[in-house]
């Protein structure tokens, strides 16, 4: 099971500075807990916060395996600044092969890992076929800010991961129903409040046993 941890700032208590320096914490905590991805997803930040933000970010994925790869949401210039393995897609952003090309035009020495939402089976071929390395598919059980939308559930994902990449899952994702998405074929699950609201290290072993 591939885990995918999705951060947002702003679900932590306090002023600014004091919910970055709890992301940070709680960043370190994924990594050295063993979760394979880490999506720095804040927006509403200046272009060089974010950038300061993803620098302390990457420091804090360290390790000796360097097991954890740390991309950023949309901005591949702010990846490659701070040294991210790669960029996270929103579906209406730029394609992987635009996003390969800004990366080898940067003269960076590796190809970026990217990810990238898809919201329905053709939007994951597409992904497959434009050279992605993992579909986000979501919202699987829904989503908190549209509790009135009928989500795609398990045989929505269920046909996503039919397509020729890895599919992750993401929206409701819980505990309890995380089996059921790798039995619909899902490769791993993303998630944030799953893994801010909780202890990673009690998470990652709930979910990897």
């Amino acid at each position: 099971m591939r885990l995918l941890y999705i951060t947002d700032r702003k679900q932590f208590p306090g002023d600014e500075k004091s919910r970055e320096r709890a992301l940070l914490g709680k960043i370190a905590e994924a990594a050295r807990c063993g979760v394979d991805f880490i999506q720095l997803r804040e927006k509403g930040l200046p272009a060089r916060d974010l950038e300061t933000l993803a620098r302390a970010a990457r420091l804090a994925t360290e390790n000796r395996e360097r097991t954890t790869a740390l991309l950023i949401n949309s901005r591949s210039d702010i990846a490659i600044a701070c040294g991210a393995a790669g960029v996270h897609l929103p579906a209406d952003d730029l394609l992987p092969s635009e996003v390969k090309n800004i990366w080898a035009k940067a003269g960076h020495p590796t190809r970026p890992l990217i990810t990238i939402s898809c919201h329905s089976a053709d939007e994951v071929a597409h992904a497959a076929s434009e050279g992605a390395d993992f579909a986000v598919f979501a919202p699987v059980f829904g989503k908190k800010d549209a509790p009135h939308a009928i989500p795609p559930g398990l045989d929505g994902l269920r046909e996503a991961c039919r397509q020729k990449i890895p599919v992750l899952a993401l929206g409701g994702v819980t505990l309890a129903n995380a089996r059921a998405c790798l039995d619909a074929g899902a490769a791993g699950i993303a998630a944030i409040r799953l893994f801010q609201d909780n202890d990673i290290a009690d998470v990652v072993r709930l979910l990897k046993t």
